[in-house]
């Protein structure tokens, strides 16, 4: 290897050997070589040459006229270049502002912004989607250096080189789907649909519940006992599988060698023994939480019977939730989205169908007039019964799904040392995140059930309150949570390999995302909300749906701080970080609290309720403020907040006179046709086609880049 460098090392420019005295000036007309900097550095500056005898050969020293060749002047002479070196340090920082931009969406096809071009092999894997299903396969790398050795390579060594066989035209790589943004859509997609059906569903049960038990005592008796099982799940172990168990679970499937099977199995015993054993704690302490929940339904004889007796029918329903949960968290983790959106809507068919029953025996509250002194032991039995089948049946129908997706379930006792210890130590904030969320939910549970009762008007209590809540939840169940669903393990796996652009780009595309839809339909219900109950509620009565209209009004803009908020907490949780969600919703929690009571006491009676949905959305953009800033700081200071704010206020700016001039024809429909169920119908299509064309309009020439690309992405679909 070294002959061929000694051999040039002997030659000059013109061929001619050189025995190391310094190199001749070109002759007239010659063309000067150039100098290789490698030769240079290596042999010509040799500061040792002079003092080694052995170099120096003394015919050609006495030969040489050092008078024709005088050495350089002093200060001329240019020290030669280290061939390597660090690079110079930058004066200043890196703005994570400029070296961090929000990439744009790959756009579907071959396109000129690709970096390498339109060839199919260099552009393969640049969706972060192919990267992340595929991190987990090993891939020969090539050998960056192997054509410095190819002369090297021949039969036998003999050193002779093999010419390079032709390689076969790669195959052509499949049709890009629309890389990062196309995935998170199509998963989107299917979790909304189900959420959707879901909450179409749920609505459907909620008017057969108001039509069977009333807006009255009955009504806030059943929904208290109903709502009692999910507010104890939540308390003990709910906050901690829908948040910090998803990571766990990510994290297993990425180091365990059995992909998290095992993990998954001890989670899955270890919540069954503990709701276990929580039911029958809870069952026998019905009477206590059913005073805890409400003193006013406790303090009436005969509404507390019926109360405590639907909720010891109720309760078991614990157990159900939480391995729902955990199974779907088990899917969510594989990449399986649609199964626990779409299950809850068998659980409603039961619902529905009980309570069905019960009309058809009974007939609806406006008819029997039954209240919590006339209805008959059957009936509460009946829904009692079917309330219980409804979960039972939504648990079980995870099975089908958890099998199609490989994992079988085999109960695991040996919970010490395989990291449910860390997980349960996660898990703790997380609980004391939802204790101090529910205390405020009880506060408000007995302020309006007080209220009700107090103003002697149907749809003033507790059901009207949630009856309109679960109108106005609806669009952040079916786009913010089913987006942040998607999101979340991609932003968990950002967080583990310590990515924090990453981290912020997918938080605000969450956010932004799921604005174009949220921010509409948040005016939609202040604009509209009095229709829309009017027409729901009809079969309970005109005074209970107003009411509820004006409670759904007062809900309205408070939709976008709580979807903010659920967004921005997504990021602690993907850092396993539970201890500042907890103090955050300690301050939602106060401000709720201390809000609805100044309600209470200050609002008559027959607003008290209407001031607490008020007071509900002002207490999330306190939150806001306070999570959005420390989520800031965790991220390195930069949580694309101009792109953001400026995404919401162009959205809120064109909301507005949309949502004047929907309201405006709404109303003025109402006046001229009634609040009958034709009346409303008419008020909330035709106020509705105002609102949505005026703000799709005004967006548009706002040139809101999130509205463009949903409105090419529908153009898309429909083939245009």
């Amino acid at each position: 290897m070294n002959a061929p460098y000694d051999g040039d090392r002997g030659q000059g420019a013109d061929g001619a050997g050189s025995s190391g005295g310094p190199p001749m000036p070109p002759g007239p007309g010659q063309v000067p070589p150039t100098p290789d900097p490698y030769l240079q550095t290596a042999y010509d500056h040799d500061p040792y040459r002079s003092q080694d005898l052995s170099v120096q050969d003394p015919v050609t020293e006495a030969l040489y006229d050092r008078a024709a060749h005088p050495p350089p002047p002093p200060g001329t002479y240019q020290q030669p270049q280290p061939l390597y070196q660090q690079p110079p340090v930058a004066q200043y920082a890196p703005d994570p502002r400029i070296w961090a931009q929000t990439p744009p969406p790959e756009p579907d096809g071959p396109s000129r912004y690709l970096p390498y071009g339109d060839d199919p092999v260099t552009t393969q894997f640049v969706g972060v989607d192919d990267l992340v299903s595929q991190a987990s396969q090993d891939h020969e790398q090539p050998d960056a250096f192997a054509h410095l050795f190819r002369d090297q390579e021949g039969p036998a060594g003999s050193g002779s080189p093999v010419p390079a066989e032709p390689e076969p035209a790669p195959a052509p790589a499949p049709p890009k789907s629309g890389g990062r943004a196309s995935g998170l859509l199509k998963s989107s997609a299917v979790m909304a649909a189900g959420t959707l059906v879901s909450r179409l569903t749920g609505f459907v049960r909620s008017l057969v519940i108001t039509a069977a038990l009333g807006a009255a005592l009955l009504g806030d008796s059943f929904t208290i006992a109903y709502t009692l099982p999910t507010m104890i799940y939540i308390l003990t172990v709910g906050g901690g599988l829908n948040s910090v168990f998803v990571p766990q679970l990510v994290r297993s499937m990425k180091d365990d060698e059995d992909g998290g099977e095992a993990y998954a199995n001890r989670l899955l015993t270890l919540v069954m023994v503990a709701l276990g054993v929580i039911v029958a704690i809870a069952v026998f302490a019905a009477p206590w939480l059913i005073h805890m929940m409400s003193p006013t339904i406790a303090g009436d004889a005969a509404a507390n019977s019926v109360a405590v007796t639907f909720a010891r029918y109720c309760l078991p329903t614990i157990f159900f939730m939480g391995v729902h949960v955990v199974m779907g968290q088990i899917l969510n983790a594989r990449g399986r989205f649609g199964a626990m959106m779409w299950t809850p809507v068998l659980n409603n068919i039961v619902m529905i169908f009980t309570f069905g029953m019960f009309i058809w025996v009974y007939g609806t509250s406006a008819e029997s007039q039954m209240g919590v002194q006339t209805i008959p032991p059957e009936g509460v039995r009946l829904l009692g019964i079917g309330t219980l089948l409804g979960l039972v049946v939504q648990a079980l129908a995870m099975v089908p799904y958890l099998r199609e997706a490989g994992f079988r379930f085999r109960p695991r006792f040996d919970w010490k040392g395989h990291g449910l210890g860390k997980t349960v130590k996660l898990a703790k904030w997380t609980v004391l995140f939802v204790l101090a969320n529910q205390a405020g939910v009880i506060v408000v549970t007995q302020l309006a059930t007080s209220a009700g009762k107090l103003s002697g008007k149907d749809g003033t209590g507790f059901l009207a309150y949630s009856n309109a809540q679960l109108i106005w939840g609806m669009p952040q169940a079916i786009i913010t949570v089913s987006v942040m669903a998607a999101l979340l393990p991609r932003i968990s796996r950002a967080a583990h390999d310590n990515d924090p652009g990453a981290v912020r780009d997918d938080i605000s595309q969450g956010l932004r995302n799921s604005a174009v839809a949220i921010v509409p339909v948040a005016f939609m219900f202040l604009a509209l909300g009095l229709p829309m109950c009017t027409l729901l509620y009809a079969s309970a009565g005109t005074e209970a749906a107003r009411s509820m209209g004006f409670i759904l009004m007062a809900f309205g803009l408070g939709l976008i701080p709580y979807s903010v908020q659920y967004v921005v907490l997504r990021g602690f949780y993907a850092y396993e970080d539970t201890r500042t969600p907890f103090y955050n919703t300690v301050i939602v929690a106060a401000v709720n609290a201390a809000a609805s009571a100044l309600c209470y006491v200050v609002l008559p009676a027959q607003w008290a309720v209407v001031g607490m949905a008020a007071s509900y959305g002002l207490a999330y953009a306190v939150g806001v403020g306070i999570a959005w800033r420390r989520l800031r700081n965790r991220l390195g200071g930069d949580l694309d907040g101009a792109h953001v704010v400026r995404t919401y206020a162009r959205l809120c700016l064109a909301a507005i006179p949309a949502a004047v001039l929907g309201g405006g024809v709404g109303f003025a429909v109402l006046l001229g046709l009634g609040e009958g169920a034709f009346g409303s119908l008419v008020a909330l299509i035709c106020g509705g086609a105002v609102l949505l064309g005026v703000f799709f309009i005004a967006a548009k020439r706002m040139r809101i880049e999130e509205i463009n690309g949903m409105v090419g992405m529908v153009r898309g679909r429909l083939g245009r």
